[in-house]
């Protein structure tokens, strides 16, 4: 049987250093009373990794990151055995040999199930592994807990784990594994939420550069055509370079067609946007 927890669940009401919505803390909250992973989408930048970081400590739980590419299977998150180190030392003739477990490799899955207290587990960017990759964790996410065939041991998990996925959408998840999560899409900031971000990150910026800013970069992402939208952790880069070169926001007052904004390879990250702002501009010139 899964562990259950009989007391209250903890709450999380977010941090000092992470501004989250209320509709994000109520799913992250479900989520924890349901014992169910929360499964978090959205643009790449808008803060899905920070927030299993900021779920840890606000809880006050330890965090455990299992970051997915595209080569990683389900099973190393449980764990791995390592047969050609065992053959090596068998023909050295290491007395470890006699015992497999000590070839064992425990995977964070494990690692999270034996921890002495319950934590948060991290499942970043499960998109980007093979599609057979959720489904192949589905029973030990449900049950918390798998079986080691080499040593014939069952490990059961002894507090059920926070389970935080990510996903950047970049493929569809299973309905079988999406039955098992909660599910919360992190839409992208509005101006007042994302100055409130901004704010956490630089408390002394003055209201007019913030102001200012914010509108370009609104006009940025809102632009047709504009292939890679700049995200949030992309325009915190941009305001830490204003402030580096002391930029003043009548430096940034200008029509956005006009020209590339100021330092734009913090928000530009590809020669097609690149080109189009240039080609917008050239435009804007010609119509004078």
């Amino acid at each position: 049987m899964a562990p259950t927890d009989r007391k209250t669940p903890p709450r999380f009401e977010g941090t000092d250093a992470y501004v989250a919505t209320d509709d994000l803390r109520i799913a992250v909250n479900a989520a924890i009373a349901l014992g169910r992973p929360l499964l978090v989408k959205g643009e790449p930048g808008t803060g899905k990794t920070e927030l299993a970081r900021q779920v840890a400590e606000g809880l006050g739980m330890d965090l455990l990151e299992w970051g997915v590419k595209s080569t990683t299977r389900a099973q190393q998150g449980l764990y791995e055995y390592d047969a050609v180190s065992r053959l090596r030392d068998s023909q050295l003739g290491d007395e470890r040999v006699s015992d497999i477990a000590n070839y064992i490799r425990r995977g964070k899955l494990w690692e999270a199930f034996d921890r002495d207290e319950r934590c948060v587990l991290l499942i970043d960017e499960i998109d980007k592994a093979d599609i057979e990759f959720p489904n192949d964790l589905l029973q030990e996410l449900d049950r918390m807990e798998f079986h080691v065939y080499e040593t014939g041991e069952t490990v059961r998990a002894r507090h059920r784990p926070v389970v935080i996925i990510t996903s950047n959408n970049e493929k569809e998840l299973p309905d079988a594994f999406l039955r098992r999560c909660f599910f919360h899409y992190i839409r992208f900031p509005d101006a007042e939420t994302l100055a409130q971000i901004v704010r956490v990150h630089f408390p002394d910026i003055r209201d007019d550069l913030l102001g200012t800013a914010l509108t370009r970069f609104y006009a940025i992402r809102e632009q047709r055509g504009v292939k890679k939208k700049p995200s949030t952790s992309e325009v915190l880069d941009w305001l830490k370079l204003l402030l580096a070169e002391d930029l003043t926001a009548a430096d940034l007052k200008q029509d956005p067609k006009d020209a590339l904004p100021r330092l734009h390879g913090a928000l530009l990250k590809n020669e097609q946007d690149v080109a189009l702002f240039e080609r917008l501009a050239f435009l804007a010139r010609g119509q004078r």
